[in-house]
This record gives C-alpha cells, sequence and structure tokens, in this order.
C-alpha cells in the first residue's frame, strides 16, 4: 500500500523563494509531499502570492493584532492543526514562536539558518545580520544549516549543511547570494529525506537511514 504525500505547511515572512524551492522540488518528483497551507505574520510577504498562484490555502496573522508571543503563537497553530499538517517547514520565518505552537509539532518542524550552526547563531542573527557578522569575524567559510526546530532558536539537532568559502572582497549582499544558492539546495533535500521518512534522531544526532 503506497502511503499518501507528507502534508507540509509553510512558514514564511518574506518572498519565499526556499518555499518555491521545495515547490520544484514536488514538482520533479524528488519530494514525496504536498503543500497544503501557507502562514505568515506579514500580509505583503510574496510568499502568500506564490501560494495562491498553486491554489493553496493561505493564512495571515499580524504580529501586532496579538497582545503577546504565547497568544500569536497559539493562534498560530491552529490553521496548522485543522489542515492536519504533518511537517512544518520554517522559509524565512522572521517571527519567533513559544511552546504554543512548538509543542504541537514536535519532531515535526525543520528551519533554514544562513550559516554554519553553531556558529553565528541564535537570538539577533537573522537575515542581513549574520552574514554581517560573519565577514566582520573573519571566517573563512560559511554556508547554510537545516535543522529540526526545538524552543532554543537555531538549538535543534542538523539535518543538512551546506558550505561556501568566504571570499576576501565579499559583502554582505555577495555572501548572502552564495549562501542562498546553497540554501535552495539543502532546504529541499532535508524535505526530501523526511518525507521518505529517512531521518532518524538519536539524541542530538540525525541518522540518515538508507534508501
Amino acid at each position: 500500500m503506497t502511503t499518501p504525500p507528507t502534508r507540509i505547511g509553510v512558514l514564511a515572512s518574506g518572498g519565499g523563494s526556499n518555499m518555491q524551492a521545495i515547490f520544484d522540488g514536488i514538482d520533479a518528483g524528488e519530494i514525496r509531499g504536498e503543500v497544503v497551507l501557507v502562514a505568515s505574520d506579514n500580509p505583503d510577504a510574496f510568499a502568500l502570492e506564490r501560494a495562491r498562484r498553486r491554489g493553496i490555502a493561505t493564512a495571515v496573522l499580524p504580529y501586532r493584532d496579538f497582545p503577546s508571543r504565547a497568544a500569536f503563537s497559539a493562534a498560530l497553530a491552529a490553521p496548522f492543526l485543522a489542515a492536519g499538517v504533518e511537517l512544518v517547514v520554517y522559509a524565512g520565518f522572521m517571527r519567533m514562536v513559544t511552546p504554543e505552537f512548538t509543542a504541537h509539532f514536535t519532531g515535526r518542524s525543520i528551519n533554514i539558518h544562513p550559516a554554519l550552526i553553531p556558529s553565528f547563531c541564535g537570538p539577533g542573527f537573522y537575515g542581513h545580520h549574520v552574514h554581517e557578522a560573519v565577514l566582520a569575524y573573519g571566517a573563512k567559510v560559511s554556508g547554510c544549516t537545516v535543522h529540526f526546530v526545538e524552543d532554543e532558536v537555531d538549538g535543534g539537532p542538523i539535518i543538512v549543511q551546506r558550505c561556501v568559502p568566504v571570499r576576501e572582497d565579499d559583502t554582505p549582499d555577495t555572501l548572502a547570494a552564495r549562501v542562498l544558492v546553497e540554501e535552495h539546495r539543502a532546504f529541499p533535500e532535508a524535505v526530501r529525506l523526511y518525507c521518505a521518512h529517512r531521518l532518524r534522531l538519536d539524541g542530538r544526532l540525525v541518522r540518515v537511514l538508507p534508501d
């Protein structure tokens, strides 16, 4: 008996290029999953338009409409639970959520971070702040990390990492562009492995099971 595609829900605050990379993997038959919901805290996020063009349900929850982060997180969980989401993908989501959301999806949420965790990660390290910090430190290598989501920011077990060299003439923009290329490879790969039931947690170690 063939198992149905994994039901995927996406959190995004911006353009959704990493989400598009997942769409491309699904369309190519590489990812056995189906995106059933895209939610954002930003009504103007282009990720929402990408979803609507594919007929995918969307949910918009502006953070300012809620009295606390916990209230926002609880409200955010509702459409994901209603949609029967099995895997939550954080694709450039710029809001921190609390256990009111994460507790529903323990071991079933993944995030991508634009650096090689455990370096240049945690509170305050997001977007261009990451690449600025990498250059200021003089690091010779950077990259991206896909990891399981836990309550500690960027603290979950690592699934996939990809590296890029840091060049002496790099700016935050040029480094970000090179890292983004690898993000678009790493994120679909992690989603593919999850949907194929090939990831197993062994403490902090994520084991990739044979195909």
